[in-house]
């Protein structure tokens, strides 16, 4: 049985252990929530369940400290933790998945994990370096709700995320919350592969037809206006429930239903999904003012950003930002904070320059006001005009 309390505490042994483990795992992919009860858990399980019945090596981790749900789930309520004091041994579902739960930890499933800080800081530091997962092509991570401690410990561990699916509900106090979660990971500079508005509408058994119990679309409006993809809807369905609660997964199970073809119509962008460094999107940050660029970036009303696919020089998604108020050294880490690897700027001072230097951003100085767009097609195209440098001035640190 594996002991939690007689587990390692060399650090050195502890942080080449985590290399070991994440170097053996292609893609790690976050399943996030910006508050509890939307589903989050659901769409983890079916999500890890499609990828191993595709094939793939799947590793399910559910490290919802205070509502673990994927035991129950996928019919592992039995379950308890095994290992040594320095393995953890996951649980093998099926040919091609392996699951590990906090939920395994528990002597009793009615149990509640009263736990401070510290004490949930280890256990996730601990679930994430010791389990023997082998290799594996995807890990699927059930984190907690929410944008505290315990996910932001829990993506920091992990240190290179695949992308994360952000799952809400219809109604206006979820969507205000997946902002945050859409935001959370922004700053984290860890892509969202999409947003599932799950419950959105209910199909009735008798005539199939949708009643929009929650209202419908609000997930989906939040997307686009956040400028990530929207996945789709998934239906409240009895289906559902009655798969969860006796440990079958939807997927399988109800996989010819028409609410599991739109399961698998929005699991199938996340297989899809790729992220390596050799295909990361460029985005660009461009200082904008009426609509053109403005010539003196930290003077500018808002910043334009546009992601550009590598493979084919082409305009994916474009936003623009407000920024933070001006003041001398805050917009490098704030536009490092958006994601953008290059800006294409009028004119820019010597500090400054050094300093997105520092965050890996390519300073591109001297362009002509022109709309954003056209600039970043000039840039791909080689033939971006530059001229002199309007700020060209050492003591300038915008």
């Amino acid at each position: 049985m594996y002991n939690y309390e007689n587990s390692r505490e060399n650090p050195a042994f502890e942080e080449a252990l985590l290399i070991e483990r994440l170097s053996n795992i292609k893609n790690k992919i976050v399943v996030l929530s910006g508050k509890g009860g939307v589903g989050k858990s659901t769409v983890a399980a079916n999500l890890a369940m499609s990828l191993a019945l595709s094939g793939f090596k799947t590793g399910l981790l559910d490290i919802d400290i205070h509502g673990p749900s994927i035991p129950t789930l996928l019919g592992l309520e039995d379950k308890k933790l095994q290992g040594t004091d320095s393995v953890i041994y996951p649980y093998t579902y099926g040919d091609s998945l392996k699951v590990i739960s906090i939920g395994f930890l528990l002597a009793n499933t009615d149990d509640p994990i009263i736990w401070r800080g510290p004490e949930k800081m280890g256990i996730i530091q601990r679930f994430i370096q010791g389990v023997e997962w082998g290799e594996l092509d995807y890990l699927i991570v059930d984190c907690p709700p929410g944008t505290g401690d315990e996910p932001l410990s829990i993506i920091q561990t992990l240190d290179t995320v695949t992308g994360a699916v952000i799952v809400t509900t219809p109604q206006k106090l979820a969507i205000s919350d997946v902002r945050k979660s859409v935001n959370f990971c922004k700053k984290l500079n860890v892509p969202v592969i999409g947003v599932i508005e799950n419950m959105s509408g209910y199909i009735c058994p008798d005539c199939n037809k949708t009643i929009e119990i929650f209202k419908s679309g609000g997930g989906e409006t939040m997307a686009h206006e956040m400028n990530v993809p929207f996945l789709g809807k998934i239906p409240l369905d009895p289906n559902i429930v009655e798969a969860g609660d006796s440990g079958k997964p939807f997927v399988y199970f109800y996989a010819e239903t028409p609410t599991g073809k739109i399961m698998e119509n929005i699991i199938n962008p996340i297989i899809n999904y790729k992220n390596s460094e050799e295909k990361k999107t460029m985005r660009f940050a461009i200082p904008t003012a009426n609509g053109k660029l403005c010539t003196h970036f930290g003077h500018c009303e808002v910043f334009t950003f546009i992601d550009v696919d590598p493979d084919s020089n082409i305009i994916i998604a474009k936003e623009t930002i407000t920024p933070p108020e001006h003041q001398p050294g805050i917009l490098p880490p704030w536009i490092a904070e958006q994601g953008a690897s290059i800006i294409i700027a009028g004119g820019m001072g010597e500090r400054a320059r050094v300093m997105f230097e520092e965050y890996n951003i390519k300073v591109v100085v001297g362009a002509q006001a022109d709309e954003p767009e056209q600039l970043v097609k000039n840039y791909l195209n080689n033939n971006l005009l530059t001229g002199i440098n309007t700020c060209d001035h050492g003591e300038c640190a915008h």
